[in-house]
């Protein structure tokens, strides 16, 4: 008897997120509560944040730790992504941490899809939200985006994240890939690593490229509020 090709490809993606999930350390306190932040008086956290009201634009209610873009099924090269949130102390995972993501397609474009809205447009279809669990874990499943056409930026992937006791939305480095030829050793020192390193090392696995890229709330981020 022949195995349906979608039983196939179900099997071997719990196969990959059980192999990944061995090399994410478990926490012990990884439901611990976090204290409230304090407000900064008439100041957004993080400073201005282009695009950023865009995120809220077609957000869905109900928000996974898990998100599927587009880009999964479209035939390029596929991505998993997997990580923590944690606090600034870069021990305590944080859960209820929305984060938004866009990128390219595999031609270096922000191409429009069925469905979305005319506003969000400018950031493409390949876009979703994910929201960290009670561990404050979250996984993406999207494409490797392309650099932009005629162009030696390296390819990337855009990142906001709101955080459950903070007013306002705010971005941190973009994540690229350690792999890309276009990420020469001058370009290497120039991001200013907020919420951590978006340099992202890639593990080949078959067909699927494999990311473990965690977030660390507050780090290099203007006007972040102390915790009680």
């Amino acid at each position: 008897m022949k195995t349906h090709p979608t039983l196939k490809m179900t099997f071997f993606l719990i196969f990959l997120l059980l192999m990944f999930n061995q090399c994410t350390p478990q926490n012990k306190s990884s439901n611990q509560v976090l204290p409230a932040a304090s407000a900064v008086q008439g100041k957004p956290v993080g400073g201005h944040c282009d695009g950023c009201q865009l995120m809220y634009i077609d957000m869905p209610t109900y928000i996974s730790s898990t998100d599927t873009s587009d880009g999964w099924f479209e035939g390029g090269k596929k991505l998993i992504i997997k990580g923590t949130a944690y606090a600034l102390n870069g021990k305590s995972p944080v859960p209820g941490v929305i984060v938004y993501y866009y990128h390219t397609d595999t031609k270096g474009n922000y191409s429009p899809g069925n469905g979305i809205s005319n506003e969000a447009k400018r950031h493409g279809h390949l876009r979703g939200w994910v929201k960290t669990d009670s561990n404050g874990q979250y996984s993406i499943f999207t494409s490797r985006p392309a650099s932009y056409p005629n162009s030696d930026i390296e390819a990337h992937i855009h990142i906001f994240v709101k955080e459950p006791d903070i007013a306002n939305e705010y971005y941190i480095d973009e994540w690229i890939f350690d792999d890309d030829p276009l990420l020469t050793p001058a370009k290497r020192k120039l991001p200013e690593k907020r919420g951590g390193s978006g340099i992202m090392k890639v593990v080949q696995s078959g067909d699927v490229q494999m990311v473990k890229q965690d977030i660390i709330l507050g780090l290099n981020i203007p006007d972040y509020p102390e915790r009680k």
